[in-house]
């Protein structure tokens, strides 16, 4: 640091000096301000290279794990859907079946056999219906046409998947369409009883797979969301301010900053000592 010679008064060091400072003074103090307004410590690549490149790379990272957090969600919400339908068949099988007991029974009549084939007719229809119907964003689930295996990407790495296959299922290859639902007698009511347990133990496997990747989804879930956590907060560390920290830096910079204002007024002042010599 220079230091000039009070006897010179054309060009006045000390005001300079204490100018310059006065000027770091209020850039460091514009900064720690900067700091408290935004919430962060790097709020450009300038204030740390390093940090920053860092952050941003964490911040990647988080954004693609809350994406995918969000892909486990509709997975769920589509396994849910599927479900749902295959409740309702189940429920559908076991009215087909308590019909069916009660048909083979000798004690039911032809009329009486004629309406609960009419009624496991329509039953089976509507297990048409239903499988038909269950779709997710325009996709079926179950019909032979359908998208039977489906990849949801868990994670934010690439191939970081996870698949779910689904079973092509309509009333005919569960056996429960209306020309397999013969009740016209107490044999053929009991050969119709062994297809419609055949379908619940179908329905009831596939339920039981969806429960599986369900659960898996959410052991996934669950492990991703204390992921995101902890990278939130890996870049929180190294990104965001502290609050405190910036406080009681900020209170000893708008002191230094007065004390600055002080010694410039008095180093302008200095020269005009000069004046005493004549």
């Amino acid at each position: 640091m220079a230091f000039g010679d009070l006897t010179r008064i054309n060009t006045n060091i000390q005001a300079m000096d204490s100018l310059r400072q006065f000027q770091l003074t209020n850039e460091h103090l514009g900064l720690r301000q900067l700091r408290l307004a935004t919430g962060k410590r790097i709020n450009r690549a300038e204030d740390d290279s390093a940090g920053y490149n860092i952050a941003r790379k964490l911040e990647a990272r988080i954004r693609g794990q809350a994406q995918a957090l969000a892909n486990i969600g509709d997975a769920k919400s589509m396994l849910t859907v599927a479900e749902g339908s295959l409740g309702s068949i189940m429920n559908i099988l076991q009215t087909m079946k308590e019909k069916t007991v009660q048909a083979a029974n000798d004690s039911m009549g032809t009329d009486e056999r004629t309406a609960i084939k009419n009624q496991l007719d329509a039953l089976s229809a509507e297990i048409t219906d239903i499988l038909g119907d269950t779709t997710f964003n325009g996709t079926s689930l179950f019909s032979a046409s359908a998208q039977t295996s489906f990849t949801f990407q868990v994670n934010a790495e690439q191939g970081d998947t996870f698949s779910v296959t689904l079973a092509t299922l309509s009333a005919s290859n569960l056996s429960v369409g209306s020309s397999d639902l013969t009740v016209a007698s107490a044999a053929s009511a009991g050969a119709t009883l062994a297809r419609i347990d055949t379908a619940i133990t179908t329905i009831a496997n596939v339920l039981a797979n969806i429960g599986d990747s369900q659960k898996r989804l959410t052991f996934k879930q669950d492990a991703l969301s204390t992921a995101i956590t902890n990278y939130e907060s890996a870049r929180s560390r190294i990104e965001d301010a502290d609050f405190a920290k910036e406080q009681m830096e900020i209170v000893k910079l708008q002191i230094l900053q007065q004390t600055g204002i002080a010694s410039l007024a008095q180093a302008n002042a200095a020269p005009q000592s000069v004046l005493s010599l004549f």
